[in-house]
Order: C-alpha cells, then structure tokens, then sequence
C-alpha cells in the first residue's frame, strides 16, 4: 500500500493524480454580527463555551446563576464588564442580550428555552437537547412562530476530524456511504463525585450522543430502520453508571456501528472509519484532541493537516454558526429540528439497552426512565 502523503505531498506513483479540495471545516465567524450574549447556567463546561467565545471576540454581556458566585467567577474570568444576575427572567429584560446560551441541566432547560424564544431570544442549547422529543419539536415550533432562531451546542460537530470527515462526505469525495464505524476507549471515571455519576443513561445518551448526532450528519438523508444496543458495568469500575456501552444501527442501504469503553484506563484510542463507495475516510488517535485524518481513494492514501481541536474549537462552532445564521438569515446547520434525528437515535439505542430488542428509532419519545428497585 503506498505510503499516506499530506496535501503538500505528491501522490504515491503509478496511480490517478488527485488534489484534496479546501474545505470549511473550521469554525465561521459573521461578518459583522456581534450581539450581546447571554449565558443562562455558569456551571463547568462553560469555561469552554466563554474561553471559545472571548477568543473569537463574542460579546457576553451578561451571566446568570442561580448560585451567584458561579456567575461572579465566570465574569471576572473572562467578562469582567458583564452584568451577573441570579434570576433569568431579569436577564431576558436586557435590550442589548440578543442571543442566549442555556447550558443547565436538560431536565430544567425546556422552560428555560421556552422562556427565551418567547422573549424575542436566538437560543443555542446545550446538548442533550431535551429528554423528550415532542417538547423539542414544541419548542422548534416555538421559535418559529417567534421569529427567532433555536440551535444545539452539538459541539463535537467542529471537533477537527468530525468537522473534516462531515465536510468530505458532503463534498461527495467517497461516493455514497456504506458504512460507519466508531471505537472510543478512555476513562469515564472522572464523573466521580459530580452530577453526571448520577446519569443512568451517562454513555449512550449523555456522553454517546455527540456520536450518535456524528453518524445523523454522515448519513444524510438516509433514514435509521433499527438500533440494537447494549450496556455493561465494567468489573473494576465504582461508580454507579454502566461505563461501556455499543449500539449497531441498521439503515436500508449501510449499516453503523458505535462501541463506547468508557472504563478504559490504559492506553486510551478513538477511531472513526467512513466507507462509501468511491473511497474511505478514517481519524484515529490517543483521544478526541489528538486525532490524524486520512482520505483513501483512486489508489492513493492522503492526510489533511488539520488545525485546531475539539476543546474549545467545538464551542466557538456551535455560537459562530448561529451567529451566522442569523445574519444570513437562514436555519443553522445544528437547528433543534436536525438535532431530534440524532437523540431518536439515542433513545432508541437507551431502551434498545433496557429491553434487550431492536428498536425503530422514533418510537421512544421520552428517554426512558431508570430502573426502579
């Protein structure tokens, strides 16, 4: 097999010339949109979301938690002319907020985003985007009826090597897809002690989701038929949450599969493999920021030299293509609407887990609840 050659390489001898296209990956920035944000929950992740968003020169104007010290910290780290507020409802009153980024808990974020919308607010989402599909498509109705837009923080869609394979399938490099299969082997642990060691569903539906919506963007227009998944608690793991867990996805014409050890202490890997029928395009690595990206076709293998990486570069993604929706005056590409494909996928992948069956994705409306006894 020759040799992987980068774009500034010539292809390997005796095969057909071919020159890898420049393609958007990256994070996009509006071109003269700059409106007042507001950040609705100051928990951890959002040093990701105001590190991304002071980096690419976005105005947070204001912060809000119900714990007004987590809102004081977040302002004095990164927005020290911001104004902190314990209620949201007082937020919503600034005239200058014209965009609201509502990073809570999903089981308290729909009124949240209800509340927003209503207020004449752009909203983007923290993801998981709801627990229950019929109140996501009522607040994408929502937004509608409003004027308004309503994104989800999906923001392994910018990770580098996401962001380039969706872009190569779309570009129509490898033909149509056939197939697509994603390994990831790390250390889930860290949850110890937080809130999230209390998420049941953590893998499949917490953590997986980032690459269940991965696969929907993939596999365009081509429709799920059945999920088959399974759950497992590690042998050395404590902590209260099944840490692996893997799901097969059936469509008419391709198939998926997704394997998450999230109980992996030792020599962590991700990988991705997309087949399509004009070529392959794979990203492997130790972990989700350090991933390398090569495109096989017409006999020769090629690697992109990709820059960036998932922290924080997702971050700025999800906000910058919002922003620059709204001045282009179109849906973003991580609508509400698009991101309910991606969580049937995850709640059908949940009670596939529960009840041991196939499942049609679609059908659970609700991420099912916990075991009770």
């Amino acid at each position: 097999m020759p040799e992987p050659t980068d774009v500034a390489a010539k292809p390997p001898q005796n095969v057909p010339s071919f020159c890898l296209p420049a393609l958007t990956y990256q994070p996009t920035n509006p071109r003269s949109y700059r409106p007042g944000i507001g950040l609705v929950g100051c928990g951890g992740i959002t040093t990701h979301h105001l590190r991304a968003y002071s980096a690419a020169g976005y105005r947070v104007t204001a912060l809000c938690d119900v714990v007004k010290e987590a809102a004081e910290r977040r302002r004095d780290e990164f927005y020290p002319d911001a104004q902190v507020f314990t209620d949201y409802q007082e937020l919503l009153q600034k005239a200058d907020v014209e965009v609201v980024d509502v990073t809570t808990h999903p089981e308290i974020r729909g009124p949240i985003i209800a509340a927003c919308l209503e207020a004449g607010k752009h909203v983007l989402s923290q993801k998981p985007f709801v627990i229950d599909i019929d109140e996501g498509e009522r607040l994408a109705d929502l937004a509608d009826k409003q004027g308004v837009l309503l994104a989800v923080n999906q923001n392994a869609r910018w990770a580098p090597h996401f962001s380039y394979i969706r872009e190569a399938v779309e570009a129509d490099l490898i033909g149509q897809v056939a197939s697509v299969h994603c390994g990831v082997h790390w250390d889930h642990s860290w949850v110890r002690g937080t809130v999230f060691e209390k998420v049941y569903h953590l893998i499949l539906y917490d953590f997986g989701i980032h690459w269940f919506d991965f696969l929907s963007t993939v596999m365009g227009k081509q429709r799920p038929l059945r999920v088959y998944a399974s759950t497992a608690i590690s042998p050395t793991q404590d902590i209260m949450p099944a840490l692996l867990g893997q799901a097969s996805i059936e469509y008419p014409r391709a198939q998926a599969t997704l394997v998450f050890d999230g109980h992996a202490a030792h020599n962590p890997w991700d990988e991705a493999y997309v087949a399509g029928s004009h070529g392959t395009l794979r990203s492997f690595g130790p972990n989700v920021n350090q991933q390398t990206v090569e495109l096989s076709r017409d006999g020769g293998d090629y690697r992109p030299k990709l820059s960036g990486a998932w922290f924080p570069d997702g971050f700025h993604g999800t906000m910058g293509e919002l922003l620059c929706a709204i001045e282009e005056k179109r849906q973003p590409s991580n609508d509400a609407r698009s991101n309910l494909r991606s969580l049937e996928l995850a709640f059908a992948a949940v009670a596939s887990a529960m009840r041991h069956e196939p499942i049609v994705p679609g059908t659970i409306r609700k991420l099912p609840d916990p075991p009770t006894g």
